[in-house]
C-alpha cells in the first residue's frame, strides 16, 4: 500500500531517542489494522507504552481531498482535548523536520481498551446500544468546536459558504477518478449538474462545527464497556456534523442519533445527508486505486451504495 511509510528498527530507534532520550525501548510491533498511515506500537524497558504514526512520506497515494493529514490530526486531537470531555490520546512528541523520516511522524499515548471492530460482535446488543449512543454524545460535543469558515482542518484555503466546500470536495473526487480511469458508476457531468442546481441546500449552515468524518467502529476505542478514546483525526474539517460517517446511509442508527441528540431530519437536511453520502462513497471508491489496494472489494460494495443514493434521489 501506497501510504504504508514502513521504517527500519534502526531508524525507528533514531526517532525514539530524539523524542525520549531517558528511556530504552524493549519493542517495536507494526499495527496492521489502519488502512493509510503505518502505526507501531513502542514499549520500552520500564514497560509503559506508545504509539508511533507515521505518514507517507509524499502525496501519491492521497485523494485531492487528503492534505497534510499528519498536521490535521495533531491540530485536532489539540483542539477536542482543549473543548471536549471524551479522550483522545496525548501527541507526546511531533516531527515534521524529515530530518530522520522521510516522513511526517508523531508519538501519541496509547489509548486504553481494545478496537471496537475487534470486540463489537463478542459483545451484548444493549451494550452495543450503549456505545452508539455514546458515540453520538461524543460528535455533539464536537459541535462545540466551532469556527466562522469551512474546510479542510490540514489546508490554508477556507470556504464562506459550506456549498462552496462540499463542491469542491465532490470536483475534486471525479478529477481523481478520471485520471486513474475509475469508472464512478454514474454520468460525472449530470451529478455536478445536479449539485449546481441543490446548492441553495447548504445556504441554512452559517458556521462550521469540527467534524471527525471517519468515525466508523475502527476508530473507536472501547474498555469496560463504554468508549474510552477516538482515534485517526488526520482526516477532520470544519464543516456540518452530518458530514461524519456515522450519518451515513449504511450505518445511521437511532441509538447514535439519541445520543446525538436529533431524533428526525428535514426534507432539507435528508438532502444534504444524501450529498455527503455521495462524497463517502465516491471517496472510498476512488481511494483504493490511489492507495493500489490489491483487494477491489471496497470498490464495488461502495459503488454500488453509491448507485442506490442516486436512486433514491431521483
Amino acid at each position: 500500500m501506497l501510504t504504508k511509510n514502513r521504517q527500519s528498527d534502526s531508524t525507528i530507534n533514531e526517532m525514539i531517542r530524539k523524542a525520549f532520550p531517558k528511556k530504552t525501548v524493549a519493542d517495536i510491533k507494526e499495527l496492521t489494522e489502519g488502512m493509510c498511515n503505518v502505526t507501531y506500537n513502542i514499549t520500552f524497558s520500564d514497560g509503559e507504552e506508545c504509539i508511533l504514526k507515521i505518514a507517507a512520506k509524499d502525496t501519491t497515494g492521497n485523494t485531492s481531498n487528503e492534505i497534510c493529514l499528519m498536521a490535521a490530526e495533531v491540530k485536532a486531537m489539540q483542539l477536542v482535548k482543549e473543548h471536549c470531555s471524551f479522550k483522545v490520546a496525548d501527541v507526546l512528541a511531533y516531527d515534521c523536520s524529515r530530518t530522520i523520516c522521510d516522513g511526517d511522524y508523531f508519538f501519541m499515548e496509547k489509548l486504553p481498551g481494545s478496537n471496537y471492530t475487534f470486540i463489537k460482535e463478542t459483545l451484548p446488543e444493549e451494550v452495543r446500544r450503549g456505545i452508539a449512543r455514546e458515540i453520538g454524545e461524543i460528535s455533539r460535543q464536537l459541535c462545540s468546536i466551532t469556527n466562522p469558515q469551512f474546510g479542510f482542518l490540514g489546508d490554508e484555503k477556507r470556504y464562506d459558504q459550506l456549498s462552496d466546500f462540499v463542491q469542491t470536495m465532490l470536483q475534486n473526487l471525479i478529477t481523481d477518478g478520471q485520471k486513474k480511469n475509475v469508472d464512478l458508476g454514474c454520468d460525472a457531468n449530470e451529478l455536478l449538474e445536479k449539485f449546481e442546481s441543490e446548492k441553495h441546500i447548504f445556504d441554512e449552515v452559517h458556521s462550521a462545527s469540527l467534524v471527525h468524518w471517519d468515525m466508523w467502529e475502527g476508530n473507536v476505542f472501547v474498555k469496560d464497556n463504554h468508549v474510552s478514546g477516538i482515534i485517526d483525526w488526520e482526516r477532520a474539517m470544519w464543516g456540518e456534523p452530518f458530514m461524519d460517517d456515522r450519518f451515513r446511509k449504511h450505518n445511521r442508527n437511532k441509538d447514535f442519533l439519541e445520543g446525538f441528540g436529533k431524533k428526525d431530519f428535514t426534507e432539507i437536511e435528508l438532502m444534504r445527508i444524501r450529498w455527503y453520502d455521495v462524497i463517502l462513497y465516491l471517496t472510498m471508491m476512488v481511494e483504493v486505486f490511489y492507495r493500489e489496494f490489491e483487494d477491489k472489494g471496497q470498490y464495488y460494495w461502495s459503488k454500488e451504495q453509491l448507485l442506490g443514493v442516486l436512486a433514491e434521489a431521483k
